[in-house]
């Protein structure tokens, strides 16, 4: 079980984008695409939550703009069926997708097709700064999985701040993207925290993750890890 759980956290690392680290691979605009799932990943996660925000401002029908939206979720998972590819990416924004209309269709309200994103940013916000604050940065222990060190990575000072650091930087992400999008919601301001929402999604993702390589490979390197200079207890 403990195997699987270490398994379990490089995993995520990896879907994260961290592999392009561990597998010692160059920031470039290649890496940087392939991490956040290519071209058609960025077109998967952009287009169904575009569709409604177009579709919602231009005729204010809830059903049809949701309908669409919804659909073409759908359209990506048969077509990635179809040419046998990987359908994990695409079965997990149709669910995310279905339970964003069905929410708000039961509610009769556009702006809550917008509330489980509002949770999951103020829940991987959180979770992760409790993190931080007990000493065990979430980022850390993932990418400390990732690359073979286990937890080990917390006995060195540098390491560990870093990836408290790191872990921040995340933190940061996620509240304002919360901070942000919260009062357009509470505001009924449907297409403006639409086109928000998609604003703040990728294009901050991106270069985070970036940042985040950057600062992984700097002190994950095989000459960092012999450098310990203290220990954390």
């Amino acid at each position: 079980m403990q195997e699987t759980f270490r398994e379990s956290l490089a995993e995520a690392a990896r879907r994260a984008g961290f592999g392009q680290v561990a597998d010692g691979g160059a920031v470039t605009g290649r890496s940087v695409l392939s991490a956040v799932g290519g071209f058609r990943g960025i077109v998967e996660a952009i287009v169904p939550g575009m569709l409604f925000v177009v579709l919602f401002g231009l005729f204010q029908s809830l059903p049809w703009a949701l309908g669409v939206s919804v659909g073409a979720a759908a359209l990506f998972v048969v077509v990635r069926l179809l040419q046998r590819s990987p359908v994990t990416p695409a079965v997990g924004g149709l669910l995310g997708a279905l339970a964003s209309a069905g929410l708000s269709l039961f509610t009769g309200r556009a702006e809550d097709n917008f509330v489980l994103g509002l949770f999951t940013n103020g829940a991987y916000g959180i979770g992760l700064l409790v993190s931080v604050l007990v000493g065990w940065p979430l980022i850390g222990v993932a990418v400390g999985y990732l690359f073979g060190e286990g937890t080990e990575w917390r006995r060195s000072r540098r390491k560990f701040r870093a990836m408290q650091l790191l872990t921040l930087l995340w933190v940061a992400l996620f509240l304002a993207r919360l901070g942000v999008q919260l009062p357009l919601y509470l505001s009924g301001q449907v297409e403006v925290l639409g086109a928000v929402k998609l604003a703040m999604g990728l294009p901050l993702y991106a270069p985070l993750l970036v940042v985040s390589w950057l600062i992984a490979r700097a002190v994950f390197a095989p000459a960092a890890r012999a450098d310990d200079d203290g220990t954390v207890k």
